[in-house]
């Protein structure tokens, strides 16, 4: 179903949808692309007055079976991103979804005659149009004397029973393009090398919205299950080629994750992966999903699959045999050494823990309403990144591991916002913090932490590019640096320079509404649909209010 679906919608887009593509014009689209393969891979030529690409190189064809195949376009890189040394000797191309006419297959195979082949093998993909084009340039090439075989490639396992038109042609014809590599013997002899009693691939499409796990142990399941007549029999201990294959229109990080439930799934059954390919090697036009190929494999054949191929459609890597479970290695601790010291306490602590568990509170509280006001001009997600960050410090609060002073107490936040808080917004915390630690070496005065403030800004400024005025952070930050700066040592007025300092950042907050953004994510946006505040100025803002709550709290009885 989902093969059908993907043709229909190319089709639509051939159509009349032309304005949303990359194209010059529908007509040409096919030429062009052959055009603009051939003219990036030395190693291709165009063969004249057909969509037909060639190897450069074709005095080395001399003596040895040429390799021809070709289908519909569409489907890139097949199939003429198969040719080259190692692979194909030629591919044919029809139009989009459409087999190459017979003209164009009989001047493919009358020029690697020409050119000195001891012969010519077709192969080819399991659709009626094909079978037909190809097999009547076959007939044709005989009569006039060549040497040419052909071999249908009918990987599909998607039905359970066979159908009169058989099993069709899918990206387990892309191992047959490598595997029967520049033979030097008679085709008839390779032709036998290649029936399916040899070569066991098999394909299935996949489309459900279950997670990717259940979906590839249901294709896996389906591909090797006996009931089927379309199966391929996996047992422990068989050597197998693994294809994970994106059909078009998914992800890098689709296809990845994927290729993880695939090797995982087979591994738990004890199957040997001798190799992996995962990439774009058979595509369709819009076609959102994967297709997995399993082959049974053998020394010999590994040697050829191994081979150097100048295709560039062929992805020259994986030549080891996949290790049982996914290789890693233990990461430097990115901590400073434990020194064994217990546990700190006192007043600091106290009112650092108190501090903690406010800041943390309200983060939490806000989630929602930063993501809100992120939605508007960034990826909506202020609040989570905001919230994760708020988490680390509640666990931090029950692991009785909070510093006994200012200088390890930011730089112990600095890691968990680095580690936890993601984003940019963790790096540019993380960053402020461990600046701001610096000031806090030899003392806690109230000075000192205003330095610490102006510091963590500086530092905010240097590597996040923005100043006062870009709507960012920044404008709550440095209007409450400003009112802090005017703390001494020798007042006993803190809780209210910081409660001014407080109004401050909300005011400087509240101004961001206005304000062009010239910095961050919402620079892309266009000022019109900023009509908010900056969440990022809101968080801060947030975060002082916090911080004054806390610090305005008694301190209990015996602990002053």
């Amino acid at each position: 179903m989902l093969a059908a679906r993907g043709y229909i919608r190319a089709v639509k887009w051939f159509r009349g949808k032309r304005s949303k593509k990359l194209i010059n014009s529908v007509d040409n689209c096919v030429d062009d692309a052959l055009d603009g393969l051939v003219a990036c891979n030395v190693g291709m030529q165009l063969l004249q007055g057909h969509r037909i690409v060639i190897r450069s190189d074709l005095k080395n064809i001399k003596g040895k079976v040429a390799l021809l195949s070709g289908g519909g376009s569409g489907h890139e890189p097949a199939h003429a991103g198969y040719v080259g040394v190692g692979m194909l000797s030629g591919a044919i191309a029809g139009d989009v979804f459409t087999s190459p006419p017979t003209g164009s297959i009989s001047a493919a195979i009358r020029t690697m005659d020409r050119a000195g082949a001891a012969g010519v093998l077709l192969i080819v993909k399991n659709y009626t149009g094909d079978r037909l084009n190809f097999g009547l340039a076959l007939e044709e090439a005989k009569a006039e004397g060549i040497a040419v075989e052909m071999v249908i490639v009918a990987d599909d396992c998607a039905f359970t029973t066979h159908k009169k038109a058989g099993r069709r042609g899918l990206c387990g014809t892309v191992l047959i393009h490598k595997v029967q590599w520049e033979s030097v013997c008679h085709p008839a002899v390779s032709l036998d090398r290649s029936q399916p009693s040899i070569w066991k691939q098999t394909n299935w499409n996949l489309d459900w919205m279950i997670s990717a796990d259940e979906v590839i142990q249901k294709i896996i399941d389906h591909m090797t299950n006996p009931s089927n007549e379309s199966h391929v029999s996996v047992q422990a201990g068989d050597h197998i080629v693994l294809i994970v294959n994106n059909l078009g229109g998914l992800s890098c990080l689709e296809l990845s994750i994927v290729a993880k439930s695939a090797v995982k799934y087979l591994e738990s059954k004890e199957v040997v992966i001798e190799r992996a390919y995962i990439g774009s090697l058979m595509t369709s036009l819009e076609m959102g999903g994967t297709s997995l190929t399993l082959m049974h494999v053998d020394s010999e054949q590994l040697k050829l699959l191994d081979s150097r191929s100048s295709a560039p459609g062929w992805p020259n890597a994986g030549k080891h045999r996949l290790a049982r479970k996914c290789k890693t290695l233990n990461a430097p601790s990115l901590e400073p050494e434990n020194t064994g010291t217990p546990p700190e306490s006192g007043p600091f602590v106290d009112k650092a823990r108190s501090v903690l568990d406010m800041i943390s509170t309200t983060l939490l509280q806000m989630e929602e309403e930063l993501n809100e006001l992120d939605r508007e001009a960034g990826d909506g997600d202020c609040g989570v990144t905001h919230a994760r960050a708020a988490q680390a410090f509640k666990n931090l609060l029950t692991s009785d591991a909070v510093p006994g002073n200012g200088h390890q107490l930011l730089l112990c936040l600095g890691r968990l916002t680095r580690d936890h808080m993601g984003g940019a917004s963790g790096a540019l915390y993380s960053i402020s913090l461990m600046a701001a630690a610096q000031s806090l070496k030899d003392n806690n005065n109230p000075s000192s932490w205003a330095a610490a403030l102006n510091s963590g800004i500086e530092a905010l400024k240097r590597y996040g590019g923005a100043e006062l005025g870009d709507r960012t952070m920044l404008d709550s930050l440095c209007p409450a640096e400003e009112e802090l700066s005017k703390l001494t040592d020798e007042d006993s007025n803190e809780l209210q320079v910081l409660a001014e300092a407080v109004q401050k950042a909300e005011a400087g907050a509240e101004a961001t509404k206005d304000m062009i953004a010239k910095a961050g994510r919402a620079s892309y946006i266009s000022s019109a649909q900023l009509t908010r505040p900056d969440p990022g100025a809101v968080a801060c803002v947030a975060i002082l209010k916090a911080i004054l709550t806390a610090l305005e709290q008694p301190t209990p009885k015996g602990q002053e």
